[in-house]
């Protein structure tokens, strides 16, 4: 009777070095996309009339000082 199960490499070894740079690859995009939508918010913010601003209780100074914000600062 011959023995299977040494001659595939089991798939419940250690998990390899790779799963942790996929991780590290899925935070990173994560951290792109969030960044990209705040830096189209604040562009967006900075388009919006005064009337409109008013409406979501904000002074052009408010909207002009998040505008100016680095898009990687919350």
């Amino acid at each position: 009777m011959s023995d299977l199960s040494h001659s595939e490499p089991s798939s419940r070894t250690a998990p390899s070095a790779g799963t942790g740079l996929l991780h590290r690859l899925g935070q990173a995009l994560d951290a792109l996309a969030a960044w990209n939508e705040r830096r189209r918010q604040r562009l967006a913010l900075e388009t919006l009339p005064d009337h409109i601003l008013s409406d979501i209780g904000l002074s052009r100074a408010d909207a002009d000082r998040e505008a100016a914000k680095p898009f990687w600062k919350g």
